[in-house]
């Protein structure tokens, strides 16, 4: 899987996008559920199934889904075509976050983005990137 930042440092603050290039049977994500977000997917090339916590259904090219907040909007993407897909994900940035993976039992949750060098100072502010399990709230992996 390859991916492009289509927004950045100096791009506006409450949305992301990103653009990612599945190959033949490749997935995008574990199945998950935002509290927080909503999330935007175009199929620019290519063909995906969208698998969420009821149904599958198959995306072509220029096929637009709006993932919202809430096990609704639960979703995983699969290149099952035959070809590489490309696929434009939007997503708003609100921060806390919680994220549900039902098929895992675990939630992640975050206080900014994982992949940052961090907004906040983790001394003043604090930073949370954790996870944990649904069912007993253990972290994950256990604490030594």
């Amino acid at each position: 899987m390859k991916l492009a930042s289509v927004t950045g440092p100096g791009a506006g603050g409450l949305l992301g996008a990103t653009v990612y290039e599945l190959d033949e049977r490749a997935r995008w994500a574990e199945l998950h559920v935002h509290y927080a977000n909503e999330e935007l997917i175009l199929v620019l090339t290519g063909s995906v199934t969208l698998h969420g916590l009821e149904e599958s259904r198959a995306l072509a090219t220029g096929d637009v889904v709006v993932c919202p907040r809430g096990r609704q909007g639960a979703h995983r993407l699969e290149n099952t075509g035959g070809e590489a897909a490309r696929v434009l994900i939007v997503s708003t940035l609100n921060m806390p976050e919680i994220v549900e993976y039902p098929e895992q039992g675990n939630v992640f949750v975050m206080t900014e983005g994982p992949y940052t060098d961090g907004v906040n100072d983790p001394d003043t502010h604090g930073r949370i990137v954790r996870v944990f399990s649904r069912d007993d709230g253990r972290p994950v992996p256990p604490d030594s």
